[in-house]
C-alpha cells in the first residue's frame, strides 16, 4: 500500500548492516535482464503468428468499467518476434503482462500488427524495455504504421519502470528487478477505419537490445471541448500552454479568480508545466480532454514538489510533513476536476513525497474523465473528508497506489475508472486511526498491481466494493482484501471492520498469488487479521466469480475472522485449493460451487476444531471431503485445471518423491528440508521477519527486536523428521562483517514440549567461511519442530539468521 508515512529505517552504525556491491549489482542486473526479458515458454516465429486471448478484464458483461478504447492483447496480433508466456513467476516480463503473455522482440524490423475492429485515430502501447546499469533508464525509438505509412515515431522508455528488492523498493540494478512496463500514447492524425492494420515496429537495436510489447490500447478521440462561455483561462493568467515556461503561479492565480468570481476555470489544449501543487477550493477546473489539456511538471530542486491539483488539508488531517501554508484550513468544498490529464514526471517511490496527482481534502467534491499517469499515487485523499467521487477516470503507471482514502473519508466513492500498472495497491481505503465510513468502490477494472492487492480495505465501517473485475495480482496481495492491518488500524479508535462490508458481483481474474514474506501464497479473495480480530463486521460475498486463481481462490489469515458469508460464489480454476485457512475463521459457505481446482485436496487447513465453518445448501466441488482437511507439503500451482501433476502415481510428476533425479525429494541429503515451511518467532524488527530465513535467498534476513534476548525461530516440518545437521547463514560475506552468536538447537513433536538437541553454545559467523555454521545434530535425532534459542550476538543485540537449515541423514 502506497503511503504517505515514512518508511521503516534500517540506517545503523552497524558493520553487519547489508551494503551495496556494484559490481554484484551489474551481474545481477544482466542477469535479471535475459531471464525477466525473455522469460518462460518464449518461442521464435518465423512468420506472422496469433495466440488466442486469454479472458480479458474487459470482456466481463456488466462489471467494470465502462472503457472508451478497445484493448488488444500482442500474443494475438501477428508477429515476427517471439511470443514470451505464459509464466506468473514473479520477476518476470510475462508475469507482469496482461494476460500473463507477451511479445519479444529483440531485431531490427520485428514487429507487432494489430487488426482494428473499431475505428481508431489514438493508440495507448504498454510495453517494455530494459533499464540501464545506473538504475535511470533507456530512451529508444519505435516505429508505427499502417499500410505502409508512418503513423508516429514513438519513444519507448524505461525512466519510470524497473525497481528491485523488497520494498522499501530501490532504482539501484540488483536483485527481484519488478515494475517493468510502461505505457505511452499517441494520435494518429486521422482516423483508420475497422480492419485497418496498426504495425508497432522496432527499427534498431542500437538503442535497446530489445522491447516487449504487451497491449495496444485503440481508442476513437473526439475533438476537444470547446471553451464554455464564461469561464476564465488559464492562459489569461499567464500560463504556458508550450510547457516552457512554469504556470504553477498562473494556475494557482486563475482557480482563486474562479473562486472568487464564481466561474469555471478552463485549461484549452496543451501542455502545461507545474512545479508545485495547485490547491483548489469552491472552484471548477476543466480542460479540452484527457488528450488534449496536459498537466506535467517538477520542481528542479525540491523533489517533494510536483504537478498535482490538491485540496486543502483539515484540521488535524492524515498528513502532517510538508504543507505549504496555503494549503491547510480544509477540507475544501464544491471542487470539480474535468477533462485533463496530469502526465508526472515520477521515476521512484518516496512514501512521504506529495508528488500524487489529486491530494489533500476535498469535501462535496468530483474528479471526472480525469488522466493520471507517472505520478506517485493517482489520488491519495487525507481526510477528514465527505462526499468525494472519482468517476469515468484512466489511472496508469504509477509508483504507488491507484487511489487511496486515507484517515476519516467519509460517503466517497470510485465509480467507473480503469486502473493499470501501479505500484501499490490499485484501489484501497485505510482508516489510519479515523474510521473511513459508507465508502464504494463500483464498476472499476483495476490490472496488473505490482505490488499489493488490486482492491483492498483496511478497517472501516460499512463500505461496499461492487461491480468490479480485478485481475493480474502479481505479489504480496490478491484480487479483494478486507484487513484489520497497517498503522491506525484499531479497536481502541473505532477504526477496524465494523458494521456491514458488501462484496457484491465482482470478477477476479488470474489473482491471488506469492507473498515474499510468507511462505505460502495468497488467495485471491483474502481476509487478514494480523493486527486484531475481525470480528464486529458482517461481511457478504455474494454473486461472485472468482477465475483461473494463480493459488487458492479464498484465503484466511493471520488472527481470527469473524462473520463473512459467501453466497452464490463460483470458483474456477485455482492453481491449489479452493479455500485456504492458515489461521482460524467463522465463516458460512451457501452455493459456492468450484471446479477445476489444482489440487486434489480442495480445502487446506491445519486448524481442527480451531476451524468452524457453517456449510449450508447448494455447495459442490470443495465441501465432500469436510470435516477432514488437507494438511501437509505446499504443492505446486497447476493452472487451468487438469491433471494434478503432483499425484505420486503420474510417472511424468516431477515431484514425485520415487524419482532419483527429482532435486526436491526430502529423502536427499542435500535438500534443505526447512526452505518454505511454516515458521513462528518470538519477535521481530522492521520488515525482517521469520519468513525471510526460509525463503532460499541468503539475501534476506529474520532479525528479532534488539536489546530483548533470549530470541527464538521455531520451524515446522510438517511432520516427525530424521534429522543430521542444522546449517545457520547471515547474508554474504561482501555485506556483513564476522560475528559470533550464542545458541541452541531444540526439538518438540507437538510445538509446545522442547527437549535440547545441542546446548547453548558460541558459534562464530565469519566471513572467510562463508558466513554460515554447520550443528550436528545427536544421531538417531528425529523431531517435528526444531527451535533455534539465541541468547547473545557480539555484532549486533538481536538474533540474525538468512537462513536456517535442515538436513537429513
Amino acid at each position: 500500500m502506497g503511503t504517505t508515512r515514512s518508511a521503516p529505517s534500517r540506517t545503523r552504525p552497524d558493520s553487519g548492516r547489508r551494503r551495496a556491491a556494484a559490481v554484484a549489482a551489474a551481474a545481477a542486473l544482466a542477469c535479471a535482464v535475459a531471464v525477466g526479458g525473455l522469460g518462460a515458454g518464449a518461442s521464435a516465429s518465423a512468420a506472422p503468428a496469433a495466440t488466442p486471448a486469454p479472458l480479458s478484464p474487459l470482456a466481463v458483461e456488466g462489471r467494470g468499467a465502462t472503457v472508451p478504447f478497445t484493448e488488444l492483447e500482442a500474443e494475438s496480433a501477428a508477429t515476427n518476434g517471439s511470443v514470451i508466456g505464459p509464466d506468473r513467476t514473479y520477476t518476470t516480463l510475462p508475469s507482469e503482462a496482461s494476460g500473463r503473455s507477451a511479445v519479444r522482440l529483440d531485431a531490427a524490423g520485428e514487429y507487432v500488427e494489430f487488426t482494428l475492429t473499431k475505428p481508431a485515430n489514438a493508440v495507448n502501447i504498454r510495453y517494455s524495455v530494459p533499464d540501464n546499469s545506473a538504475g535511470t533508464g533507456i530512451t529508444a525509438p519505435v516505429e508505427l504504421s499502417s499500410g505502409g505509412t508512418k503513423l508516429k515515431d514513438l519513444s519507448f522508455t524505461s525512466k519510470y519502470g524497473w525497481f528491485y528488492g523488497s520494498y522499501p523498493f530501490t532504482n539501484t540494478p540488483g536483485d527481484k528487478p519488478h515494475h517493468f512496463y510502461d505505457e505511452t500514447r499517441a494520435l494518429f492524425g486521422k482516423t483508420l477505419p475497422a480492419g485497418a492494420k496498426v504495425r508497432v515496429t522496432l527499427p534498431s537495436t542500437s538503442a535497446t537490445p530489445w522491447t516487449v510489447i504487451d497491449l495496444a490500447d485503440f481508442e476513437n478521440v473526439a475533438a476537444p471541448v470547446a471553451r464554455p462561455a464564461g469561464s476564465l483561462s488559464v492562459a489569461d493568467y499567464g500560463a504556458d500552454a508550450t510547457g516552457a515556461a512554469d504556470s504553477t503561479s498562473a494556475f494557482q492565480k486563475a482557480v482563486d479568480a474562479g473562486a472568487a468570481q464564481s466561474k469555471e476555470v478552463w485549461i484549452p489544449s496543451g501542455t502545461f508545466k507545474l512545479t508545485d501543487h495547485v490547491v483548489v477550493d469552491r472552484v471548477t477546473l476543466r480542460g479540452a480532454g484527457p488528450w488534449y489539456s496536459v498537466l506535467t511538471g517538477r520542481h528542479p530542486t525540491d523533489r517533494n514538489r510536483a504537478a498535482g491539483i490538491y485540496g486543502k488539508y483539515a484540521e488535524g488531517g492524515g498528513y502532517k510533513g510538508g504543507i505549504r501554508p496555503h494549503e491547510a484550513g480544509g477540507p475544501s468544498r464544491n471542487v470539480t476536476l474535468k477533462d485533463f490529464a496530469i502526465m508526472g514526471e515520477i521515476g521512484e517511490r518516496v512514501d512521504d513525497d506529495q508528488v500524487n496527482a489529486i491530494g489533500g481534502a476535498m469535501s462535496d467534491s468530483v474528479v471526472d474523465n480525469v488522466w493520471m499517469q507517472h505520478t506517485k499515487v493517482g489520488a491519495w485523499m487525507d481526510g477528514p473528508m465527505d462526499n468525494f467521487t472519482i468517476k469515468n477516470s484512466r489511472i496508469l503507471d504509477q509508483t504507488a497506489d491507484g487511489v487511496n482514502f486515507h484517515w476519516g473519508v467519509t460517503n466517497s466513492s470510485v465509480q467507473n475508472t480503469f486502473t493499470r500498472n501501479t505500484g501499490d495497491d490499485g484501489l484501497a481505503m485505510w482508516a489510519d486511526t479515523k474510521p473511513n465510513v459508507g465508502n464504494s468502490f463500483t464498476h472499476n477494472t483495476v490490472v496488473a498491481p505490482i505490488l499489493a492487492n488490486n482492491i483492498a480495505i483496511y478497517g472501516g465501517k460499512d463500505i461496499s466494493v461492487t461491480d468490479n473485475v480485478v485481475s493480474e495480482s502479481l505479489t504480496n496481495g490478491g484480487g479483494l482484501h478486507v484487513g484489520n492491518r497497517y498503522p491506525g488500524v484499531s479497536p481502541g479508535n473505532g477504526s477496524d471492520v465494523r458494521g456491514t462490508f458488501t462484496l457484491a458481483r465482482n470478477t477476479t481474474i488470474r489473482a491471488g498469488n506469492t507473498d515474499y514474506g510468507w511462505p505460502f501464497p495468497i488467495g485471491a479473495v483474502w481476509f487478514d487479521s494480523r493486527d486484531s480480530s475481525i470480528d464486529k463486521a458482517t461481511i457478504n460475498v455474494t454473486d461472485t466469480d472468482i477465475l483461473d486463481s494463480s493459488y487458492s481462490a479464498i484465503q484466511f489469515v493471520s488472527g481470527t475472522t469473524k462473520g463473512v458469508k459467501f453466497d452464490n460464489v463460483n470458483i474456477d480454476g485455482t492453481g491449489t485449493f479452493a479455500l485456504q485457512f492458515n489461521d482460524p475463521a467463522q465463516a458460512s459457505f451457501t452455493n459456492v460451487k468450484a471446479k477445476n481446482v489444482g489440487f486434489k485436496e480442495p480445502v487446506y487447513s491445519c486448524l481442527g476444531s480451531s476451524l468452524a465453518l457453517t456449510v449450508g445448501s447448494g455447495n459442490s466441488g470443495w465441501n465432500e471431503k469436510l470435516p477432514a482437511t488437507y494438511c501437509g507439503e505446499w504443492p505446486p500451482p497447476v493452472h487451468g485445471g487438469g491433471t494434478d501433476p503432483t499425484d505420486p502415481t503420474d510417472p511424468t510428476d516431477p515431484t514425485d518423491p520415487t524419482d532419483p533425479t527429482d532435486p526436491t525429494d526430502p529423502a536427499d541429503p542435500d535438500h534443505n528440508l526447512l526452505q518454505g515451511k511454516s515458521v513462528t518467532e518470538t519477535s521481530h524488527t522492521d520488515v525482517y521477519e521469520a519468513a525471510k530465513a526460509v525463503d532460499g535467498n541468503a539475501a534476506t534476513y529474520w532479525e528479532s527486536r534488539n536489546n530483548a534476548f533470549p530470541q527464538s525461530l521455531t520451524a515446522d516440518l510438517g511432520s516427525s523428521t530424521a534429522l543430521k545437521k542444522v546449517v545457520l547463514k547471515l547474508p554474504p560475506s561482501s555485506d556483513w562483517e564476522a560475528r559470533t552468536q550464542t545458541f541452541s538447537v531444540l526439538g518438540s513433536s507437538n510445538g509446545s514440549d522442547f527437549t535440547t538437541l545441542v546446548g547453548a553454545k558460541g558459534y562464530r559467523f565469519d566471513p572467510a567461511s562463508g558466513n554460515k555454521v554447520t550443528v550436528d545434530l545427536p544421531a538417531g535425532t528425529s523431531t517435528r519442530h526444531l527451535r533455534i534459542t539465541v541468547t547473545a550476538n557480539t555484532g549486533w543485540p538481536a538474533a540474525q539468521f538468512s537462513e536456517v537449515e535442515a538436513y537429513t541423514p
